[in-house]
């Protein structure tokens, strides 16, 4: 068995958790359904390579994720692992005959309905405990509290708001459990970064699990919310961190950024980058994987693996040797964020 990685504390928490997280969305079939039997040979992978830190929530797969993360784990001891889960989304169930075309291939009969009131976060924390076959969870999230609106240029981010029903009730719930000791961190997990900034505000949150806008590709988070995280001691777990797909894949014909095909501009981009990794010998997975990892605020990177190869070669990446050279040539090319902290480095 691999070293474990090395960890990252949470927020002012006694919570760490390895730097390579895995992450769930993948189990719950995201796009293409996945064995069950994959889903546990990848999660003994993922600790046979040293990964400690496992995050799902109950709309991954409407319950697939969690049942399935459940199943990976239940053989381990519990102390020597940190699982996260969500709260927002109600699973209610439906005929076979409702269900519509969903991101989730082959789900059960369910649909999804948003609910931050005090009584659906604790029903919810009860069944995922259940899912999960674990008798508690550490880190709780609260859902897309912005319907996971879409983020592309132009978009109000704030134009589908659950914001002041999750401030009322999933916060203070959460915060409840949390005294109690029944878990150890309460977080917000979205993506996008400018609901993230008015939780900052609001809130005394331990994380944010924020999806594809603090990656190599995008770091216009850097403007106000890494800021605000650093002056409230919020720490960020990065998803998505391929950007949806570009950065594993390279800049190729079909290549996906943030869920869809990605524009001229950004394949120039990632081509002007795999340049450079390949002047320095850097896997453009390996520079993805490590960019936030640089930054003292990111506790966690947790990409999605939906196969022990996929997973092995994540493992791989995440320890490939990157010189301080190779981001030193992406900031004087202008290809990331002056302000990027590189190692000690800005």
């Amino acid at each position: 068995m691999t070293k474990a990685f090395a960890t990252r504390r949470i927020g002012k928490t006694d919570l760490h958790v390895t730097e390579l997280g895995l992450g769930g969305t993948p189990f719950g079939n995201m796009y293409r359904p996945m064995d069950p039997k994959d889903v546990t040979a990848t999660v003994a992978t993922a600790i046979d390579a040293g990964v400690r830190y496992f995050d799902t929530a109950p709309v991954y797969g409407f319950g697939l994720s969690e049942t399935r993360l459940g199943e990976g784990i239940h053989a381990l001891r519990r102390q020597d692992i940190v699982v996260s889960s969500k709260v927002g989304y109600s699973l209610v169930p439906i005929s076979p005959a409702e269900l519509k075309p969903q991101l989730w291939a082959e789900p059960p009969a369910m649909r999804a309905d948003f609910d931050y009131s005090r009584d659906a976060v604790l029903r919810g924390v009860e069944k995922s405990l259940n899912r999960l076959k674990t008798p508690y969870i550490d880190m709780l999230a609260i859902h897309d509290p912005d319907e996971a609106v879409d983020v592309g240029a132009g978009v109000d981010p704030f134009s589908k708001s659950h914001f002041k029903a999750a401030m009322d009730g999933a916060f203070p719930t959460l915060a409840e459990l949390r005294a109690q000791g029944v878990i150890k961190a309460i977080g917000v997990g979205i993506n996008q970064w400018q609901m993230l900034c008015e939780f900052a505000e609001a809130g005394d949150f331990d994380y944010f699990l924020l999806a594809g806008r603090y990656t190599l590709l995008d770091q216009d988070s850097m403007d106000r919310l890494l800021p605000l995280c650093e002056k409230k001691s919020i720490s960020l777990i990065v998803g998505g961190p391929y950007n949806s797909g570009i950065l594993a894949t390279g800049a190729v014909p079909t290549a996906t950024y943030d869920y869809r095909p990605a524009s001229d501009a950004i394949k120039q981009k990632v081509r002007a980058i795999e340049a450079v990794c390949r002047r320095h010998n850097v896997p453009l997975q390996a520079a993805a994987l490590q960019f936030p990892l640089l930054n003292p605020l990111v506790a966690s990177v947790i990409p999605g693996a939906r196969s022990v190869e996929e997973l092995s070669a994540n493992a791989r990446y995440a320890r490939h040797p990157v010189p301080l050279e190779f981001w030193l040539e992406l900031k004087s090319e202008g290809l990331i964020d002056n302000r990027s902290p590189i190692g000690g480095y800005s």
